[in-house]
């Protein structure tokens, strides 16, 4: 089907305050400069340098990737490698994954989608750091484990007969490792040849990824000093060809959903709604959640975090309030503040007033998997439960892209990198 094909003449009506925190979080990063070199340099240390025995993992399900794991501002001030050493389990996951840049789930059309935002296909597998510094490069996934200890293309990944580079010459991507082809696709740069680009547009990180990647040679095929492929992902502007390209072009990896980057964002620790995840049945094959055995409740099923006061919040910051846990529960169950528990919605759903939760039917399971490091997000919340209700379908952002307050200034020029 041709992408003129699927033009809608409506737009769909918001449902949340998704978009003015994607306003608020441009106003804050304009606003909050930081010593981006020093945060880069405590990150690469750490990501080398932590010991590997074993953190806590939980399974590998799709479904739990874009998960949202809130910022701490102490814990990413303070992320070095004195600290991560000493934390172990679930702590060792919290400091890693909060240092990834996370995205919320898209529950309502951003404004300007056409004019403001880059897509991707986004690969299936393993979300990553990759740090290559002193003739070696590290992979670490989310819970801080290594994935990955070799030599590579990047600048200083390897003790070649040239060198293995200075020691202020080290490289931090942000990666998904693909298990079929063996390849880092790289999603985001983080730091290039010691520069960082935390404070960097993501418009300047994606330019900046595309051409250095390639002179680097780290997208040529493994060798002696090069032990896994690196590539880009191909991104567009996010104007009606893009979207259609990156929805339904061929890719060398497996899809898992789309994902949508602000172009004005920089990179931001933590959760962000200036970068959305979005998925359908066409392009992941995870879109609906699933249960330990791998199979799709009967009843979405939402994870949330008991509060001193009987508060019921997800991992947001602010968190969001669902409800109040009944004291007898609490008492009979030996629940605890801080405890992760686990509840079914009911026939009842989820109620809307202006955008905003009103009450959530909620039945108690128990308490969540112990390797659990976060409860669910507010936005993964409701996109689940409109994927069983209401789905965000691809003609919804098909037709804001084509309504007329996104009309100017469509550029001609669709694919950004190859």
């Amino acid at each position: 089907m041709a992408p003129h094909d699927l033009r809608r003449p409506f737009k769909r009506a918001a449902i949340s305050d998704q978009q003015k925190r994607r306003d608020l979080s441009l106003l804050r990063q304009a606003q909050n400069r930081r010593d981006a070199q020093q945060q880069a340099r405590c990150l690469a240390s750490s990501i080398l340098s932590l010991q590997s025995s074993a953190p806590e993992s939980e399974p590998e399900h799709s479904d739990i990737e874009p998960e949202t794991e809130h910022e701490s501002e102490d814990l990413s001030k303070d992320f070095d490698v004195r600290r991560a050493s000493k934390l172990r389990g679930p702590e060792v996951r919290k400091l890693f994954a909060r240092q990834l840049m996370l995205p919320e789930w898209m529950i309502d059309v951003p404004d300007r989608l056409s004019q403001d935002w880059y897509v991707l296909a986004r690969p299936a597998g393993k979300r990553c750091f990759v740090v290559s510094s002193n003739g070696t490069t590290v992979s670490r996934e989310r819970n801080g484990s290594i994935l990955h200890y070799f030599p590579s293309a990047l600048p200083a990944g390897a003790k070649t007969r040239d060198g293995s580079g200075s020691a202020q010459s080290y490289c931090i991507l942000d990666c998904i490792f693909h298990e079929s082809d063996q390849t880092y696709y790289v999603i985001d740069m983080v730091c290039w040849n010691g520069y960082s680009l935390y404070d960097c547009t993501a418009e300047f990180r994606f330019y900046w990824l595309n051409s250095k990647l390639e002179e680097s040679g780290a997208c040529n095929a493994p060798s002696h000093y090069h032990k896994f492929r690196f590539s880009a992902v191909p991104v567009y502007n996010c104007d009606q060809s893009g979207l259609y390209a990156a929805y339904t072009g061929a890719v060398p990896y497996v899809k898992d959903g789309l994902l949508f980057y602000n172009k004005h964002a920089h990179y931001q620790t933590g959760n962000t709604p200036l970068v959305l995840v979005w998925k359908d049945e066409n392009c992941s094959q995870y879109v609906i959640d699933t249960d330990g055995k791998g199979e799709i409740p009967s009843q979405q099923q939402v994870v949330l975090e008991l509060q001193d006061d009987k508060k019921l919040v997800t991992s947001d910051d602010p968190p969001v309030l669902f409800c109040c846990l009944d004291g007898d529960i609490i008492e009979k169950s030996g629940l605890q503040s801080g405890n992760l528990l686990r509840f079914a919605i009911g026939d009842g759903g989820l109620n809307f007033v202006d955008g905003k939760l009103e009450k959530a039917d909620l039945i108690y399971l128990g308490k969540s998997n112990r390797a659990r490091a976060f409860a669910d997000s507010y936005s993964k919340v409701i996109f689940q439960f409109m994927v069983r209700h209401s789905p965000l379908k691809i003609d919804d952002l098909l037709a804001s892209i084509n309504s007329p307050d996104d009309q100017e200034k469509i550029p001609s020029d669709t694919e950004m990198v190859g």
